[in-house]
């Protein structure tokens, strides 16, 4: 019988079984007692949100292989500005620094503008100190991206091809599987996927 977790991982650790610098998303899974648990895929450390925990080999291939194109949606604050035509080039597909390929088809979505003094204090400590030297009147985007790759770090390159710097990156959904909203960050919950496929 395998076990399938619905993660909610905080800032700040690593999609790892062990790291000498920081805490592990598996730290939170040691009092499961299944030695087999992993990640199903990656957040990096400084991106929040939804992360599959399974023993479930088949099913961790199914979700995290690029030949099957999962859908990801994700939350995004970032210092600059996005219009009608950088969300158009985006979504069309741009070239990542020291990549020749076209990143795929993607959509996004800007939810709010505002400006970086509105948003200082609710950001992680570590965010606010990396952004405290920028102009309180710098202008911020929020909005929701769904890719369906995994390139490392894809989020936060693509936005810079666009002249903006991500601040803020939560991963909210995959595979139209939504991450509870009564999960807090470092909480977890069993859930059973549909296996169907």
């Amino acid at each position: 019988m395998f076990h399938y977790y619905m993660f909610y991982k905080p800032f700040g650790c690593v999609t790892a079984r062990r790291d000498p610098r920081y805490p592990t998303v598996m730290d939170y899974f040691r009092e499961c007692g299944h030695e087999n648990l992993s990640p199903a895929g990656r957040l990096d450390r400084q991106t929040e949100g939804l992360l599959f925990i399974t023993d479930d080999g088949k099913w961790n291939q199914l979700m995290t292989h690029p030949d099957h194109h999962k859908e990801k949606t994700y939350e995004f604050t970032a210092l600059g500005m996005l219009d009608a035509e950088k969300i158009k080039s985006l979504e069309s597909g741009v070239y990542l620094k020291g990549s020749s390929v076209l990143t795929a088809p993607c959509h996004i979505q800007a939810t709010g503008a505002c400006v970086l003094s509105q948003i200082l204090p609710s950001l992680h400590p570590e965010i606010q100190e990396a952004t405290n030297h920028n102009r309180p009147d710098h202008p911020v985007v929020t909005g929701r991206i769904t890719i369906t790759e995994g390139r490392k770090h894809q989020i936060r390159r693509m936005m810079k091809t666009a002249g903006c710097c991500v601040i803020g990156l939560k991963r909210i959904s995959i595979d139209g599987i939504t991450l509870d909203k009564s999960l807090k960050p470092g909480e977890w919950k069993a859930f059973t996927p549909n296996l169907g496929e």
